[in-house]
């Protein structure tokens, strides 16, 4: 090979090490904001569970309530 060539070998090769390096910035950065994402996502579906024990808690507090007043129709005799 000629010198040349062996620069433009060289200065290809630098190019395609540059275009690498700057690959695996954006690799490390979509990285991190993946993982950004996956804990808010992570904080939602706690968000929502919370919600879902709350309706739930809810729902036991109603149907102890319909039992106390169905109790006291047939204590009255209204039903």
């Amino acid at each position: 090979m000629t010198d040349e060539t062996e620069s433009l070998m060289l200065d290809i090769l630098r190019a395609v090490r540059g275009d690498i390096a700057r690959i695996e910035r954006k690799v490390d950065e979509h990285t991190v904001r993946l993982g950004r994402i996956e804990v808010a996502l992570a904080g939602l579906h706690r968000d929502v569970a919370h919600h879902d024990e709350g309706w739930a808690e809810q729902s036991v507090r109603l149907d102890r309530l319909c039992a106390s007043f169905e109790r006291l129709e047939r204590r009255l005799q209204l039903s």
